[in-house]
């Protein structure tokens, strides 16, 4: 099966597409083939096909922690957020890879299921919390996981516990595999409805207090340095507000770099390696990057 045959059959596949369009920093250059299944066998039929013509494949959640370089992705680009169902069965909650990690954590709460708070305000996909270990306001995802089904690039399904995920900080067994997360499901705990709500809107208002969110942005840009924390660090370095093309360390968070309008991807990387460059001068501390960054130079 080639792969363009697939858009004759109702796959959602498109050429020459600006990913720009699904990023959350509003940047990136085009994908050469982009394709939204949506359902399992959409994305096999895709995996194979790219397998079989030997083209590159590049997975994306909700692009929301990610920089895509200006000079876009060759091959083929699959955006999982049409494959989004939640379902509920007892206290696990099962959500496939396209979903939103924040609807996941609402509808457990809606549930009366406790675990989940920490995702309330955490912007990106459910393949994408796996795929980093996404964590905010002490809670991470690798808590809370039960098990993990992908799809490998050689199209077999396999389905690993928590303790075979290989969790870190913002790591996970996937990152080395290259593996696709399919779906995952979550071992919660009963609590009370309006309690767990209540903790999820408190911390959505402290979000909504703390970070940037009136501008596109890639979310928190750097892991934190053991024992130090990178916004203090980038203030003391006289670095937030510094602003490159239409990218800015946030002078609301620094550790947040903010598209002020009609930023590039360059604009982006170029910041963030001053950052990188002065923080290790003065500070003799290594920054590496949160924010997952790809495509063509």
């Amino acid at each position: 099966m080639k792969l363009l045959d697939l858009k004759k059959e109702g796959i959602n596949l498109q050429e020459n597409i600006p990913l720009s369009r699904y990023t959350f920093t509003k940047t990136g250059g085009d994908a050469e083939y982009l394709a939204f299944p949506k359902n399992l066998d959409e994305l096999k039929r895709l995996v194979k096909a790219a397998k079989d013509e030997n083209i590159a494949l590049t997975i994306i959640g909700n692009a929301s922690n990610l920089i895509i370089r200006d000079g876009g992705i060759t091959g083929l680009v699959i955006i999982l957020t049409a494959m989004n169902e939640i379902s509920v069965d007892g206290n696990i909650v099962t959500a496939y890879a396209g979903a939103k990690i924040i609807d996941t954590a609402f509808t457990a709460a809606n549930h009366g299921l406790s675990g989940m708070e920490f995702a309330a305000g955490i912007p990106g996909s459910i393949g994408g919390a796996i795929f980093m270990n996404a964590g905010a306001y002490g809670g991470e995802t690798q808590e809370v996981v039960d098990q993990v089904t992908v799809l490998t690039r050689d199209g077999e399904l396999k389905t690993y516990s928590n303790s075979e995920m290989n969790f870190s900080y913002r790591h996970s067994k996937v990152q080395d595999t290259g593996d696709i997360v399919v779906k995952a499901s979550f071992k919660l705990k009963k609590g009370n409805k309006s309690q767990i709500l209540d903790e999820m809107h408190y911390l959505n208002a402290l979000r909504r207090f703390k970070q940037p969110l009136e501008y596109p942005s890639c979310g928190s840009v750097f892991k934190r340095p053991k024992g130090h924390f990178v916004g203090p660090m980038i203030i003391k370095a006289g670095l937030q507000g510094k602003q490159i093309g239409g990218a800015q360390d946030s002078t609301k968070h620094a550790g947040f770099i903010v598209n002020k309008g009609g930023a590039t991807a360059t604009d982006y990387l170029d910041l963030i390696h001053l950052i990188q460059k002065v923080i290790k001068e003065k500070y003799n501390i290594d920054l590496h990057t949160e924010v997952r960054i790809i495509g063509n130079k």
